[in-house]
């Protein structure tokens, strides 16, 4: 498998984004900061960082597995605030390894005044990401919320634990926990489960989150979802295909065009509803690899996310669809 980017890639390709944007676009500083979420002052001197190493001369030169133009053509095709779109080279099994990386770097200033943080509970790409990231200093996030319980069997539902905790301690922030499984049993076991003050305190800070870290899944359960004991049962799987489902966030599943489709099993869910997550100003979705191509896209027209990073193969797909 091929060696893992460097880092430093991931700052080229913000600067050659900003200078595409200020030299190409003709977008003025405090534009460029507004929608990449950074300071004018990082802004400009990215720029100027931009034309020492030569990526401004006359015109915007992209450095070799930066793909600018790529990026643009899905924010303008899909609406997004924005994409970051990754080589991963030509193998599958780098894809999340890759994009674990190139997240990492990219939340370093994404968010920045971000205060109060949700995180999905079960993602490989998102586990990836967080792996890879390093302390941020001087945060402005002062908290992290689980935005799903745990799914899987018990040993699982700890990941959704660990993953919260540590997104926490990197960013210095308080973790809020959401110990309860993700999907249960029957409406009435999540409405007993709702009585509890814990449970209840994590739901009301739901329509008061900033940002929103999610991973995109396909109706059929990843390699790492069948081994933890996957939570969506034979029936109601084949009632969410009946229903047209492709590919879900946080449990909220969605058709091909990005409808929401609820199902007998939306009522089981212990999580962000789906409203609510549309309603989080910033919803970064990490997901590549040929399995999320149908769920990729109706995530992205649903508007399920709005900043999107994925890798080049994909990118080019979605582009071609």
């Amino acid at each position: 498998m091929a060696s893992l980017p460097d880092p430093s890639s991931d700052l080229l390709r913000l600067m050659a984004k900003i200078a595409h944007l200020y030299h190409g676009r003709g977008l003025k500083q405090p534009e460029i900061a507004s929608q990449l979420g950074l300071s004018q002052a990082r802004v400009s001197r990215l720029l100027k960082q931009a034309e020492q190493v030569g990526i401004v001369r006359t015109t915007v030169h992209p450095p070799l597995g930066v793909f600018t133009d790529l990026e643009e053509q899905l924010e303008q095709k899909y609406g997004l605030r924005e994409a970051v779109v990754v080589d991963t080279g030509n193998e599958e099994e780098a894809v999340i390894p890759f994009l674990g990386v190139s997240a990492a770097v990219y939340l370093q200033t994404a968010l920045v005044g971000a205060r109060r943080i949700g995180i999905s509970s079960w993602s490989e790409t998102l586990l990836a990401t967080v792996n890879a990231m390093r302390p941020v200093a001087q945060s402005s996030t002062t908290q992290v919320v689980q935005v799903l319980g745990g799914l899987g069997t018990p040993s699982s539902q700890a990941h959704a634990t660990r993953l919260t905790e540590r997104f926490a301690q990197l960013l210095d922030a308080q973790a809020l926990f959401l110990p309860v499984p993700g999907v249960v049993g029957s409406a009435e076991a999540r409405a007993a489960l709702m009585q509890d003050p814990h449970v209840r305190e994590v739901f009301g800070t739901f329509d008061d989150l900033s940002l929103v870290l999610l991973g995109i899944g396909s109706l059929d359960p990843s390699k790492l979802i069948r081994e933890s004991g996957n939570v969506v049962s034979p029936a109601d799987q084949e009632a969410l295909r009946r229903a047209g489902a492709v590919g879900d966030v946080c449990q909220r599943f969605f058709d091909g065009q990005g409808h929401y489709t609820p199902v007998p099993l939306s009522g089981r869910i212990l999580g962000i509803g789906a409203e609510q997550l549309r309603r989080v100003p910033r919803r970064v979705g990490v997901a590549g690899g040929r399995s999320k191509f149908f769920a990729i896209q109706a995530a992205a027209r649903g508007g399920w996310i709005d900043t999107l990073i994925t890798d080049h193969h994909m990118a080019q797909r979605l582009l071609q669809a």
